[in-house]
């Protein structure tokens, strides 16, 4: 026998992504192991319809396994060969039991599946004659997690893989095609009997008898024996396409050996790569229950329906892609589109049942729809969807979808493309003999369609399990976007194209044989600016329960839908089987009535079909509800025709079974030919679409003011800040004209990066632009000075320059700081004898052995090396006190006349762990860097001149903090100075970037500080305590610590402060799983207010842009960078399909953040939206804090940056003014509290 085997693989970003499988899951006739996991593993036999060849044996069955077979994993997970025939796609100790992983397996002998297993193989093996194989099995393991996996709250919980094996044989060879595509990879190493084993990757013989006699075992290993082979996978290729990887297997009547893919280089990736890539985040190829992933206690999200923002934008509108190549579309482009848009579609395939045609009566319904009234087009030119032309009738003026585009002229949708609905659903809902309501409010309805197949997916979160099982049989709750979007048999059209999205269904269910009853209120309101059809759900009435435990299968049905003067409606009889818990099964039905009302276009002149009725026929219906996450799903596939039984259509575009791209459109043609043609905003030959980038293609296409933001077919105008849209949608026009801009706080500025400039405001809305010291030009362009003229250095050093300064260092045989350097036998004087010399000068009396001091003056001692004693005593005074290395007098050591403090010797001191004690760790050198925490010690990266480059050479650690774990780090631009938080002691600390030794700041009471901001003007930082869940302030060296806040806090982490704006404004993330949310008030904590609560997941970093003066946040959640302007609230995407960040921050244009997964700092143009580069350091570990160190602090000032603002204590700054504050628990008499001053 042969077994097939599963495991684990790695993140790769640049791999084939899960659109790029072949199509899996039950729609499309694959069966399914049952879930297992441990030693409890599933597999299956499965008789084959054509033999499969391996090495030199023909197969006529194969087992399909969940791990590999019956055995237990130990015995041969690293021990290879086995004594049994295997493929291991990535074998593996997985887990299927949690209802979420799946392995589906199938025969494939369609011409789509074959062309496509073809083309992999003749692209890997090009020296060949071309493949055509005859027969395929294709086996997808789809979200399998490790098993008895450990899981901690935000750390990497929820790891999940998919991958696939095809097999695919001629009469005389059979082929092994493995697929590890991105995002889907996700783990490396599963545990085996207690100790993780990497992944197995390969193809055993086993024990076979060709010729009657016993071969040898023999084990091809496709990896090497550790993760970071395993990590290659999805990275390399032997076929010529990355994360693909082709095998010749099996060849009869002589095989020699298995045959690996010919061709491992990978073409320089094109334009239309990068395209197909980001489109993969947004429209996935969609199982038969959209993969959802949720973690603890998190609202549930659905990945099968890809995540967009929510929130409004007024000052926003969208518009398709459009450009020469699409012949759809004869119009010329207008300069600047209308603000209304359209979003996707899809289509599917079933054979109709008997119709009925049933009268019903409509009842009275009073709805609220849009209406037309008798003004012309010239009048209401923006009521029409901008993919619409407006046309003047005798009577008024009505809307008609311009080619390409298909719906009632108020909303039209491209064809081919794929649809998304979002929406709530409210209720009061009684459930079996129950005497009290179930009520529930504003729970989360999305659902997608596929509109060149048919299928439509739904699903409703927040359902608790005492209602979830009663409304498994309701699956037309949310198949009315089945109906909307169906597949259109010839001369037929589906609900979209007729009503439009603007509309209200109600249903009355009455279930029988108990009479319970049931109403149904939805109202559509329209396409929104993300292209989403909008519905509100409302339910009221009673369900007959359906126990908990139980599951319902819902048999193919038909529904006939009768078209009058602008009402629809519908009635049938439906059955469905209830299976209990126990196995008993139950058979009941109800009778079903639903009325659509809509308003059409009175005015039109055009004749139209006149539909009396339509047939919808839906089958392949899957109902599931997840009680651990408290989700519904439906799944139906729906089509639209004739009440009338006859042949049914064989085309592929009326069966869904064409292969088109799922943002195409299938076009029929003679008999059973077609073609796919990609919609409106995609490029391509139609089997493979790419989303045009309308914003590069052509850039002025938004006008003046505005901003343009590709989306996948489309593109969003925004107005930037100060403006809005004007009255005709287009034209984006100031907001305040009459009122003067300080353009220096709201960044709309043109002086280069504060890095090499300031903006300084001179009133009205003037400024002038200022290149900082180090740099020369007109401030709107700076560029570095170089400082290394003849005798800026001594004549024995070497001069380097740097952005905005230099740095002179002595060349090797001489000593000194480059501007004073003697040679190797002459010592340089110390600091301490530079200081004894120098108070020797100063005095005016000599002895016949030189200068002696005068009477009250102190003269530093020194000892034989140069160093200052540890002891100092005044000789005047008689006063004797300890020093540090540097001097500098140890508080609380001086003594009186006659004694002396035990100072300890420098000898005697634990060897520091700072810069200049390690002979791998040195100072910081001049210049910009940035800085990142790894695990026990901090780094650092220079930046070059620009700014923008990464230095990666010259990276290397500038200070170690052994068996420590550093979290967050923060930069003091004043002294240079470095401040971090740890968690192990716990602790927050500081060092000095020139060389120095660790400083603790505070050591108490504290238990999880995992974020600090420091306030280089009001010389305070701030920090987060998510332990505590706290937020405090305090000064740099730790005194006068007071809690700003304590309540409304469960995860807080990132932190940061405004310092461009006068560092008057306080930012905070809290990765609340329940409601995370970012936060902000002024630095004395007043004025707290929420800033972003929506589509959330997990912010862990915040970092602020000083270009833009917007707020940008890292998601782990959302895996997205976005980012919001604070005072407008205006959010923008950068970035989506990021992995795991943990902290991010910027510097100039460019975005830098960590990620756990990928071990490394990401480079992110944050204008462009696309990752330039990344840096891996050397040591594979997690990378945590990061932060960018100035050459020289950003110009700014507050209230409390001159004389502590007049404070006794702490001052922290506000806009209007300052709050002078005292510490918590203050025994200090002095200290003056005053809030809020000015």
């Amino acid at each position: 026998f042969l077994i097939f085997s599963c495991s684990a693989l790695s993140v790769c970003v640049r791999a084939i992504d899960r659109t790029e499988l072949l199509r899996y899951g039950e729609h499309t006739g694959d069966r399914s192991l049952e879930p297992g996991a441990g030693t409890d593993q599933r597999s299956q036999q499965l008789a084959l319809d054509k033999p499969l060849h391996f090495y030199h044996g023909k197969f006529h069955s194969v087992f399909v396994s969940t791990r590999n077979g019956a055995e237990p994993t130990a015995e041969y997970q690293n021990n290879m060969p086995a004594s049994f025939g295997m493929i291991a796609a990535a074998m593996g100790n997985l887990d299927t039991s949690n209802g979420v992983g799946k392995v589906y397996f199938r025969q494939d002998a369609s011409p789509t599946t074959l062309r496509q297993v073809a083309d992999h193989i003749n692209r890997a093996f090009p020296e060949d004659d071309e493949v055509e194989p005859i027969h395929a099995l294709v086996v997808t393991w789809e979200n399998v997690e490790p098993h008895e996996s450990s899981r901690r709250g935000d750390v990497l919980d929820g790891k999940r893989n998919t991958f696939q094996l095809v097999v695919a044989s001629t009469e005389t060879a059979s082929y092994a095609v493995l697929l590890y595509p991105r995002d889907g990879l996700q783990f490396h190493s599963t545990l085996v009997g207690g100790t993780s084993k990497p992944i197995v990757a390969g193809f055993n013989q086993g024990h076979m008898m060709p010729w009657s006699s016993w071969s040898q075992d023999s084990f091809y290993n496709l990896i090497s024996t550790n993760e970071v082979s395993v990590r290659d996978l999805s990275e390399q290729t032997n076929s010529g396409k990355r994360g693909v990887w082709v095998y010749e297997i099996g060849t009869s009547p002589y095989f020699s050996a298995i045959a690996p893919g010919e061709v491992t280089d990978l073409p320089p990736e094109a334009p239309q790569e990068g395209h197909a890539v980001e489109e993969a985040e947004e429209v996935e190829t969609v199982s038969e229950f959209p993969v959802y992933k949720v973690y603890p206690q998190e609202v549930p999200q659905l990945s099968g329906f890809p995540e967009e923002p929510e929130e409004t934008q007024p000052a926003v509108y969208q518009e398709p892609g459009r450009t020469e190549k699409i012949a759809a579309h004869p119009d010329p482009v207008e300069p600047y589109p209308a603000p209304n848009q359209a979003p996707p579609l899809s289509h599917p395939h079933y054979q109709p049942e008997n119709p009925q045609v049933v009268v019903v009566d409509d009842g009275d319904i009073n709805v609220d729809v849009f209406s037309y009234n008798y003004e012309t087009c010239a009048t209401t030119r923006h009521k029409c969807s901008s993919f619409a032309d407006c046309r003047d009738y005798t009577g008024g003026y009505c809307c008609h979808c311009r080619p390409g585009f298909y719906g009632n002229g108020k909303d039209c949708v491209a064809e081919g493309k794929p649809q998304r609905m979002n929406g709530k659903v409210s209720g009061k809902v009684f459930v079996g003999d129950s005497p009290a309501p179930l009520e529930f409010s504003n729970n989360d309805l999305h659902s997608y369609v596929v509109a060149n197949d048919g299928r439509a997916y739904i699903a409703i979160s927040t359902i608790p399990p005492s209602l979830g099982p009663s409304l498994l049989p309701l699956s037309s709750l949310g198949g009315v976007i089945g109906w909307a979007f169906a597949l259109e048999q010839p001369g037929y059209e589906n609900g979209f194209s007729i009503v439009g999205g603007e509309f209200t269904r109600q249903a009355e269910v009455t279930f029988l044989p108990g009479d319970e009853k049931l109403t149904i209120k939805q109202e559509f309101r329209g396409i929104d600016e993300h292209d989403h059809l909008v519905v509100n759900t409302e339910l009221q009435g009673r369900l007959p329960e359906v126990p908990q435990g139980s599951t319902v299968q819902i048999e193919p049905y038909t529904e006939v839908y009768q078209y009058g003067n602008n009402v629809i409606t519908t009635s049938s009889l439906r059955d469905y089987t209830v299976t209990l818990d126990n196995g008993v099964t139950q058979t009941k039905s109800f009778h079903w009535k639903q009325t659509i009302v809509y308003q059409s276009c009175p005015h039109d002149e055009i004749p139209k079909v006149d539909y009396q009725a339509q047939q919808l026929s839906v089958d392949q219906v899957f109902v599931m509800y997840d009680a651990t996450n408290q989700l519904i799903r439906y799944a139906m596939s729906n089509k639209i025709g004739s009440i009338h039984s006859g042949e049914p259509e064989q085309n592929p575009c009326f069966t869904g079974r064409h292969g088109c791209d799922t943002n195409a459109a299938c076009r029929p043609g003679q008999g059973n030919q077609f073609t796919c043609e990609c919609a409106t905003g995609f490029t391509g030959d139609g089997r493979t679409c790419y989303d045009i980038d309308e914003c590069r293609e052509m850039p002025q296409i938004c006008g003046p003011h505005a901003i343009c933001n590709n989306q996948p077919g489309t593109f969003r105008c925004e107005c930037v800040d100060s403006f809005q849209f004007g009255s005709d949608g287009q034209t984006c026009i100031s907001t305040c004209v009459d009122r003067p801009i300080d353009h220096c706080q709201a960044g709309t500025h043109n002086c280069d990066i504060i890095q090499r400039a300031r903006c300084i405001y001179t009133g009205g809305s003037s400024f002038i632009c200022s290149c900082l010291p180090g740099f020369e030009g007109d401030g709107r362009i700076c560029q570095d000075i170089d400082e290394c003229q003849p005798g800026r250095c001594h004549q024995d050093a070497v001069c380097s320059n740097t952005p905005g300064s230099f740095s002179c260092q002595c060349r090797p045989g001489f000593h000194g700081d480059g501007f004073h350097c003697s040679s190797g036998s002459e010592r340089e004087k110390t600091q301490c004898e530079r200081h004894r010399d120098g108070a020797l000068v100063g005095s005016s009396a000599f002895g016949p052995r030189g200068p002696r001091p005068l009477p009250g003056q102190f003269i530093p001692t020194c000892d034989a090396l140069g160093n200052y004693e540890p002891t100092q005593c005044h000789s005047s005074t008689g006063h004797c006190w300890c020093v540090d290395r540097n001097g500098q007098e140890i508080p609380g050591t001086r003594a009186g006349p006659g004694t002396q403090p035990m100072c300890i010797e420098p000898s005697v001191v634990l060897p520091p762990v700072g810069p200049t004690t390690r002979p791998d760790v040195s100072p910081l050198p001049p210049g910009s860097h940035l800085l990142f925490a790894q695990s026990g010690k901090i780094e650092h990266i220079p930046l070059d001149t620009t700014g923008l480059t990464l230095k990666k050479s010259e990276a290397k650690a500038v200070l170690h903090i052994p068996d420590k774990v550093v979290i967050a780090v923060a930069y003091d631009c004043v002294e240079k100075m470095v401040y971090w938080t740890e968690i192990t002691g716990p602790s927050i600390s500081k060092a000095s970037l020139q060389g120095g030794d660790p400083i603790p700041v505070i050591q108490s009471d504290l238990e999880s500080p995992e974020g600090i901001a420091v306030d280089h003007l009001g010389r305070t930082m701030f920090w987060t305590d998510s332990m505590r869940d706290v937020i405090e302030v305090a000064s740099l060296d730790g005194s006068q610590r007071r809690v700003l806040f304590n309540t409304d806090l469960v995860n807080p982490r990132a932190i940061i402060t405004d310092s461009v704006n006068g560092c008057v404004y306080l930012y905070w993330a809290d990765w609340n799983r329940d409601a995370p949310k970012i936060e902000t008030s002024y630095m004395d904590g007043t004025n707290r207010r929420v800033l972003v609560k929506d589509d959330l997941g997990l912010p862990n970093g915040l970092t602020y842009d000083p270009q833009t003066s917007q707020l940008c946040w890292a998601d782990a959640g959302t895996h997205k960078v976005e980012c919001i302007t604070p005072s407008t609230g205006n959010r923008r995407k950068v970035l989506d399909g990021i992995q795991y960040p943990f902290d991010i921050t910027f510097y100039g244009r460019n975005l830098y953040y960590t990620d756990w997964r990928r071990d490394a700092v990401i480079v992110v143009d944050s204008q462009v939206g696309k990752e330039t580069d990344e840096f891996r350091p050397q040591k594979q570990s997690r990378l945590y804090g990061i932060t960018a160190a100035y050459t020289q602090c950003p110009y700014a000032q507050n209230y409390c940056s001159v004389n502590n603002g007049g404070c006794t204590h702490l001052c922290l700054a506000t806009p209007a003014g300052r709050s002078c504050l005292c510490p918590d628990n203050a025994v200090d008499v002095r200290c003056v509290q005053r809030e809020s001053q000015s």
